[in-house]
């Protein structure tokens, strides 16, 4: 080893030992659906220097694609006892993908399919046409490809662009306290739009508070990973039913918060034959129960006026539809408040085109 590294990280002895090297699985969880999507297969090594630590140790020595094999080889062992429905990701160094004893690990399985293979950023890839044609074969067997750490480091677009992952994981320095951080939470939107257009699925990794969690609901990220929502674990552990709980929650009160139901206002309802009598905002009922008119206050004149009926959403309806169909009305009655009712047509209240107006135009 070098004089930079103790002795007592050289991985030699521990590439004759290979049982000393032990792999733990930590659940990357489906936002929408609250289960896990699948497992990412981490290193562990004896004593207590880090995994970054002895891969590192390994490099300056070279024997950097020796470790990183023994650990691709000991995750993917793992495969047969993967749960239904779920991938294993499998980390790798874009500049070791192609060396021998990296393409060997691979070339074990019979299959890659349900493997993601991680393309880990820790220096940059020299080679780009080479790695493109080396992920190319890896999707060959089966495999998708990810990238780690987008939005910093070496994950550059023109790797991006290269490479054409199928998953790409947000750096964990934009997933900290991102919901204190409106910068943060732009850039992570940026990279989301970025996936959806290249038809790949963003992964928020390192999340370990509910704000954070709570961000990444609301911006539609599809896969998250993190302390939160499962420590790593020697086997393929289900979600516990205190986190599945939890990102129910958090999905549900994103959804609400993008859904007309938070503007709602109460309004006073009366049958026609009851009379006009009744001070202004009103909404009048046939005798069947449903809604017809709107009797209104006129700030101009101090009177009120009356408008039909002409738009009644659901309180699920998205802010900007609502704002959209209300704003493509009659110009007659364009900015009459807009009435919300159940499935069944009861009434829940009104809609002022002001507040859609105001949510539609919030981050």
């Amino acid at each position: 080893m070098t004089a930079t590294l103790p002795d007592r990280w050289d991985c030699r002895p521990l590439l004759a030992g290979e049982d000393d090297l032990t792999v733990v699985f930590q659940p990357i969880v489906d936002l929408a659906t609250a289960t896990v999507a699948g497992y990412e297969a981490l290193a562990r090594f004896p004593g207590t220097a880090s995994p970054d630590v002895w891969f590192a140790a390994a490099a300056e020595a070279g024997l950097g694609a020796e470790l990183e094999a023994l650990a691709i080889r000991r995750a993917l062992a793992f495969l047969p006892d993967l749960p239904p429905n779920t991938f294993l990701t499998v980390n790798v160094s874009p500049h070791l993908l192609g060396t021998a004893p990296v393409a060997a690990a691979f070339a074990e399985p019979a299959t890659l399919r349900r493997v993601v293979v991680e393309l880990t950023e820790h220096m940059p890839t020299p080679d780009l046409a080479a790695l493109r044609e080396q992920t190319a074969a890896l999707r060959g067997r089966g495999a998708l490809i990810a990238i780690d750490d987008a939005g910093s480091g070496y994950a550059g677009l023109q790797q991006l662009a290269e490479v054409r992952p199928q998953l790409v994981k947000l750096d964990r320095a934009l997933v900290a306290g991102i919901d204190d951080d409106p910068v943060k939470a732009a850039l992570a939107e940026m990279v989301g739009t970025f996936t959806n257009r290249v038809d790949a699925w963003l992964l928020a990794e390192g999340i370990e508070t509910v704000g954070e969690l709570a961000v990444f609901a609301r911006l539609g990220v599809p896969l998250a990973q993190g302390w939160l929502l499962g420590r790593p674990a020697p086997h393929f552990a289900p979600l516990t039913p205190e986190v599945t709980q939890l990102v129910r929650n958090q999905v549900a009160r994103a959804q609400l918060a993008e859904s007309v139901a938070s503007l709602l206002r109460p309004i006073r309802q009366r049958e026609a034959f009851e009379g006009d009598d009744a001070p202004a905002p009103y909404v009048v009922l046939d005798r069947t129960g449903v809604p017809t008119e709107l009797v209104l206050a006129d700030p101009r004149t101090g009177g009120t006026y009356r408008a039909p009926v002409t738009l009644r959403v659901h309180p699920s309806a998205g802010v900007a539809e609502t704002l959209q169909r209300a704003l493509t009305r009659r110009p007659v009655h364009r900015f009459d408040p807009v009435l919300c009712t159940d499935r069944n047509g009861a009434v829940l209240g009104v809609l002022r085109i002001e507040d859609l107006a105001s949510a539609a135009a919030t981050p």
